[in-house]
């Protein structure tokens, strides 16, 4: 699993970025945590494709990519859950305020990478047999 973690990192740091921008852009119309639902699905959806790709390019499956999407987006909910609860701690402790979003985004993502990693492992990209 050590040699998947760099390409998965990377695929976490691009998620970040798309994760970061279209909160930045939804959370004006729609707030700090309904804006993260935005966002939070299209770093889903992006993570994925370059997981797939790249960390897991052996195991990712080449006729069942919706069943690997959706093993993927459920594989990802304890991280996300760890990832939700760290972002809204800072965001409501903190003072509003893009930065504040941003650090929130930060130390969320960074608490969930190691529960996200060891399931795309184990539940999404298992060893075709």
């Amino acid at each position: 699993m050590t040699r998947r973690f760099l390409p998965f990192a990377c695929a976490g740091t691009i998620g970040f970025a798309v994760d970061a921008m279209l909160l930045m852009l939804s959370q004006a119309f729609l707030g700090p945590f309904a804006g993260r639902l935005v966002s939070v699905l299209g770093a889903l959806l992006v993570t994925w494709s370059i997981n797939r790709r790249f960390a897991f390019a052996d195991r990712a499956s080449d006729t069942a990519r919706l069943a690997e999407f959706t093993r993927y987006g459920l594989a990802m909910l304890p991280g996300a859950t760890v990832n939700w609860l760290c972002y809204g701690f800072v965001v409501a402790m903190l003072p509003r305020g893009e930065v504040t979003l941003l650090l929130a985004l930060a130390i969320g993502s960074l608490a969930g990478l190691g529960t996200n990693l060891t399931a795309a492992n184990w539940l999404v990209f298992r060893i075709q047999r």
